[in-house]
């Protein structure tokens, strides 16, 4: 009878152990949202290129250094872009801000911003925006 309850501890033990085992995998590393963005202008550049209606001849761009900032329940790197570009029939629309929200380092979401959100921003010029041109010739 001893020998019957030693080896039902003893299984018991080494199915506990199994189970540890088994359930203590290592966990992947979680990403860091919050990585300084260091190609944020490339990747805004990009994004521009295929969403504004008439990518060319972009006037009065600047541009926002990288920031800290709270968005929604959490904080990410946010960039403020101020330009003026033109529809489709190419007629400029007036200067629009938008705000660019990184994630790991990378660009996640640009869309325009409130005067809250980039009304402060400190702006510097933004010449690569203005020089964007798909077209074989910018008119």
């Amino acid at each position: 009878m001893v020998g019957r309850i030693v080896n039902l501890c003893l299984l018991s033990t080494v199915a506990l152990l199994l189970v540890n085992c088994s359930s203590s995998k290592k966990a992947e590393p979680e990403e860091n949202p919050n990585v300084l963005p260091s190609n944020y202008k490339a990747e805004i550049l990009a994004t521009m290129t295929t969403s504004l209606e008439d990518p060319t001849n972009v006037r009065d761009a600047y541009i926002s250094e990288p920031v800290l900032r709270r968005a929604g329940n959490d904080e990410r790197y946010v960039v403020c872009v101020r330009s003026d570009s033109r529809d489709a029939s190419r007629v400029y629309t007036g200067s629009k801000d938008r705000i660019a929200y990184f994630y790991g380092g990378h660009l996640n979401q640009l869309v325009e911003a409130t005067k809250e959100q980039c009304g402060n921003a400190a702006y510097k010029p933004f010449p690569e925006l203005e020089k964007l041109c798909q077209a074989k010739k910018c008119v």
